[in-house]
Parts: structure tokens; C-alpha cells; sequence
């Protein structure tokens, strides 16, 4: 009798999670187009205008999707600048048939491959959180598409202790899909709100931001996930690039708050501005993780810097060609 109880429970779970998915996308619909890349399907919003000098691409943390870079900063760079916003493998609208391309190279040959069909030679690119060691890995295995790296808040060495447990038992074989097929999505549109909120301390969620960045896109089963295994896969990722640092050529302008209670400054943006051959370090008094929230100001102006350098190295590097052209 207990048992068909709880069989029949998480049969109900279930179909409240195949409604709530429903309910969720409808509400979230894409914004963007889709590119086919080996592996993936990468929903991606290109937007601004095509003829500025260098394309401008952002690339989210864990957790979110492109929204959370689109809000504070993509659309105000978009207005003089071709901005192009990219949903991770597996994460808001894009997908990807393996699960277990959740390290920062799989899915660097992913983003590259996405730009390349895009027409983007070289790009600045944004990142935060995760994508610290996605942006990272770009800038090693394709040092040619990468003109300059803005980095906020960003992983990128292995760190003591883990993940969220949480993350080790959806990874878990049958006991994950079981969960994220029945109590994840429930559970998680209960606690969305709290839980975002935790990442933005000591500042203040903004009003809406659930529901503005499509952050329930997450608590669908795949990308619940695919989410779970990006971060359990991680740390080791990061203990295998990171001796890498030292050859990034590319320029790197970090942006970290100081009582950042997700990703230690003091772990991962302090070393490597220590590390990396040409690297401005920022860190900004009384601020948490989300960084282009906090200080969006701060972010655009260092963002429009590094594409004005940019953009003054490529063109006096042109005058010299043609000077030496017989």
C-alpha cells in the first residue's frame, strides 16, 4: 500500500512537471535564432549593429542563461556595438546531446564553432561566473577568435570542497532523473526567489529578476541537469587548464567583488591577474557575485575600453601593412 502511494505521488509529480514545462517555455519563448555546432544546438541573440568594429560576445555562469548578461549590459552595448549573446550548451534554449559535454573545452570547440558559422573572426568576450574558465579555455585552444577577455566575478582554478550536494544527487544515475522529473520543478518555483536572491548578497535582487531572465527555464529536467553536471565536472576541469595560463596572450580585464561569497576572489581572480601575461585586475569594495548588476557602469566603460585598444592595435597594425607592402 505504501508503495503504490508513492508510486502514485511521483506519477502526479510528474505530470505537474511535464505542465510546469509547459507552462514555463510558453512564458519564456527564444529570443534568438539557432546554430547546429558538433554536439549542439546553441540558441544564440545577435543584436546591434553588424558594422561595428569588433563583435562584443557574453557568455553567462551557471544557473542562468543568457538573460542575465542581456539585461544589464548587452542591450546598452548593443545601441554602438554588434552584441552577440549565446545560451550555453544545454542551458535556456540551447541543448546539447551529451550530458557529459559539461566541461569548459567541450564546450569552447562548441561557442567557437558557433562564431565561425556566425562570421566572427575575433570578438571581446564577456563572461561571468562558470564562463570564467569557458572564456579561459577560448582564449587557450583558439587564440585567434579571442581580441580581449572581460571577466567578472569569473572560476578559474579548482577550489577546496565542492559543489552544492543538491548537484551530486541529481548527477546521480536514476535517483537524479527520478528527482528532476518529479520534485525539482515543484520544489524550485517555490524556493526561486530565495534562492536567486542568495547569489546577489550583500547587494539586492532586483524586483522581478525570476521572472525578467527567465530563471525557471532551469528548473526544466534536462537543463536542471545538464546545470547539476556542469558544476560536479568543474573543479577538476579547472585543475587540468589551469597550469595553461601563463600562454594566454589575449588581454584580461577582471571585475570581482570582494565579499563574493560564490566564486572567492581571492581564489580564482587574484591568482590569475597574477598569472596571466597581460591582465588588469578590478575589485570593487562591499560587492558580491553578479557584477554586471551591481556595477553595470563599471562593466560597460571597461568593455568599451578593451574594444577601443582593440580597435587601435588593429588599425595601426594595418597602417604598418600597408606601409611594407611593396
Amino acid at each position: 500500500m505504501v508503495i503504490l502511494s508513492v508510486v502514485a505521488a511521483l506519477a502526479v509529480l510528474a505530470l505537474i512537471t511535464q505542465a510546469g514545462v509547459f507552462a514555463v517555455q510558453r512564458a519564456h519563448p527564444p529570443q534568438g535564432r539557432m546554430v547546429e555546432v558538433s554536439g549542439a544546438t546553441l540558441h544564440v541573440l545577435d543584436i546591434g549593429p553588424r558594422d561595428a568594429d569588433v563583435p562584443i560576445v557574453m557568455l553567462h555562469g551557471a544557473s542562468s542563461n543568457l538573460e542575465v548578461m542581456r539585461r544589464p549590459v548587452g542591450e546598452r552595448l548593443a545601441k554602438t556595438h554588434r552584441v552577440i549573446l549565446i545560451d550555453r550548451p544545454g542551458h535556456g534554449w540551447s541543448t546539447r546531446e551529451q550530458l557529459s559535454d559539461s566541461t569548459p573545452g567541450l564546450q569552447a570547440r562548441m561557442i567557437d564553432e558557433a562564431l565561425r558559422k556566425l562570421g566572427v573572426e575575433r570578438a571581446i568576450i564577456v563572461v561571468h561566473s562558470w564562463s570564467g574558465a569557458l572564456g579561459l579555455r577560448i582564449a587557450l585552444d583558439y587564440p585567434d577568435r579571442v581580441a580581449g577577455l572581460v571577466m567578472l566575478a569569473p572560476v578559474a582554478y579548482p577550489w577546496p570542497g565542492g559543489v552544492g550536494r543538491y548537484n551530486y544527487v541529481v548527477t546521480t544515475p536514476v535517483i537524479g532523473p527520478l528527482l528532476a522529473h518529479t520534485v525539482t520543478l515543484p520544489l524550485g518555483l517555490w524556493l526561486a526567489d530565495s534562492g536567486a536572491g542568495g547569489v546577489f548578497a550583500p547587494q539586492a535582487m532586483p524586483d522581478g529578476f525570476v521572472k525578467d531572465t527567465a530563471t525557471r527555464l532551469l528548473l526544466r529536467p534536462r537543463e536542471f541537469v545538464a546545470n547539476a553536471t556542469d558544476l560536479v565536472t568543474l573543479r577538476a576541469a579547472m585543475a587540468e587548464q589551469a597550469p595553461r595560463y601563463a600562454d594566454v596572450t589575449a588581454p584580461i580585464t577582471i571585475i570581482a567583488g570582494d565579499v563574493d561569497k560564490t566564486v572567492s576572489t581571492h581564489i580564482h581572480s587574484q591568482p590569475l591577474a597574477k598569472t596571466a601575461q597581460n591582465t588588469k585586475l578590478i575589485v570593487l569594495p562591499g560587492v558580491g557575485h553578479m557584477i554586471q548588476y551591481a556595477a553595470p557602469d563599471l562593466v560597460i566603460a571597461e568593455i568599451e575600453a578593451t574594444a577601443k585598444a582593440v580597435t587601435t592595435t588593429t588599425a595601426s597594425a594595418g597602417a604598418a601593412n600597408q606601409a611594407v607592402d611593396p
